[in-house]
């Protein structure tokens, strides 16, 4: 199973109540019908994260395909064409960045209900080869951020191998995906010793400072 994951802006003269309207209840009927797709989750970023800075994204979309095979399959049909066409309608001309991945169940546990989910954008430390960084944040980091109580669950995706073949440089190396039962859990996690380890150990692997939202899932297809 692979997981294709975009990263969404909006439109400028979308409001957020807007934009989410959108995306939930026009754009996600159209993106669903897909051939291909298993699962397809929308993480809108909580309105609390608008009121002291422009967050670094809107959302992200994540779709799940059986394999690469899948996703050539994709090409060229007329539904992919018509949820590409639909983008100009909420998200920003340059609003968009895609990565291909593969999950990492770090912790593995029911997702809470109504629970928050926290996005992290993650870059790889600069120099660092690929397959290192990887090694390094599963099996290393992976367990640290792990052992933060709050947390749920916690995947990691991995851009694919094949994103950096030619000396191609993906949009992002990844993306780390943590769920709370709410935003109090949340931040009684950062009160942790287990989380202060967690952070200072990112320095060795990854460019900091990362980019990150908290957002809320809305499940369009199971």
């Amino acid at each position: 199973m692979i997981k294709v994951i975009s990263v969404l802006k909006r439109r400028d003269d979308l409001e957020v109540e807007a934009f989410q309207d959108y995306w939930l209840n026009v754009h996600g009927p159209i993106a669903s019908r897909m051939p291909g797709v298993r699962r397809y989750v929308q993480s809108h970023t909580l309105l609390a994260g608008y009121r002291k800075r422009k967050p670094a994204a809107d959302g992200i979309a994540e779709l799940w395909f059986d394999d690469t095979d899948a996703l050539r399959a994709l090409q060229g049909t007329v539904t992919l064409e018509a949820t590409m066409a639909d983008h100009v309608e909420f998200v920003a001309p340059d609003g968009h960045k895609q990565i291909v991945t593969e999950e990492h169940v770090i912790k593995d546990g029911p997702l809470p209900a109504d629970g928050v989910k926290n996005v992290e954008f993650v870059k790889r430390k600069p120099g660092m080869p690929v397959a290192d960084f990887q090694r390094y944040w599963s099996e290393v980091h992976g367990p640290l951020g792990a052992a933060i109580a709050p947390i749920k669950r916690y995947v990691q995706s991995h851009t694919r191998r094949s994103a950096y073949r030619d000396g191609e440089t993906p949009a992002l190396d990844g993306m780390a995906l943590t769920w709370f039962d709410d935003t109090d859990g949340m931040r009684a996690s950062a009160t942790s010793a287990e989380y202060a380890t967690t952070r200072d150990d990112e320095e060795n692997f990854v460019a900091i400072p990362l980019d990150f939202i908290i957002t809320r899932e809305h499940v369009i297809v199971a």
